[in-house]
């Protein structure tokens, strides 16, 4: 068994019990130990074991039954390469322009709920930045982004007025994990003014975290007005 951390976070648990899938501890058709059971081993709360477990089951790892367990799924899990796009390059394979313009970059204190978020310490500084990528003038992405200082802590130095945030840290900073969502949303007005778009018109909205060794590097959310595409190759 790999050593735990002295406080367990529901990732850990999420990569230990994935390491013993992968490992062929726990082969496909596995029925796993139970929630108290995993609490009790890795010593933290169940809710924590509740967390892990689910994400587990949304990446489609394994499968739970509610009254009957959690087993590991039969079909095998293919492992997808993940690369994070660079806005600029986007943009630029549609023929069009790029253009950047930065509204907001303030370093601060990470609010509580991007504290159970990234599962950061309290009190721990971030670096906020909003910003919007244009095609041809247009907006074509609205980016609202918090960097991890204890990690990056250079981003508190960097004034991001030539350089989004999205090409930097691609450039600058390297990641070990990404965790992306994508969902449907209306628009608020901070997002609304920034895309030209209505407030509650809809939009498409991706949040990504990514984590070099362990440790949230950022957590951002990324809108897009209607007429967006995205393609992916597996």
């Amino acid at each position: 068994m790999s050593v735990m951390p002295q406080k367990v976070g529901y990732r850990d648990i999420k990569q230990e019990v994935f390491r013993r899938i992968r490992n062929n501890e726990w082969p496909p058709g596995t029925l796993l130990p139970g929630e108290v059971e995993l609490a009790a081993e890795f010593g933290c709360a169940r809710a924590t074991v509740n967390r892990a477990m689910q994400e587990l089951s949304d990446d489609g790892i394994i499968d739970r039954k509610r009254k009957g367990g959690s087993r590991v799924n039969l079909t095998p899990v293919r492992q997808v390469t993940f690369e994070i796009p660079l806005v600029r390059s986007e943009v630029e394979a549609k023929g069009a322009v790029y253009k950047y313009e930065l509204l907001y970059n303030k370093s601060d204190i990470a609010p509580l709920w991007l504290q159970n978020q990234l599962s950061l310490p309290v009190h721990s500084h971030v670096q906020h930045i909003k910003c919007i990528h244009f095609a041809d003038d247009k907006p074509y992405q609205y980016e609202d982004r918090w960097i991890n200082q204890k990690v990056v802590p250079l981003a508190s130095e960097f004034d991001f007025l030539k350089v989004s945030p999205n090409e930097w840290l691609i450039s600058e900073v390297p990641y070990t994990n990404a965790e992306v969502r994508f969902s449907a949303t209306s628009a608020e007005k901070p997002v609304a003014d920034a895309l030209g778009v209505g407030v509650g018109e809809p939009v498409f909205k991706a949040e990504r975290i990514t984590w070099l060794s362990g440790e949230p590097v950022t957590f951002v959310r990324l809108y897009f007005a209607r007429g967006y595409e995205m393609i992916a190759s597996y």
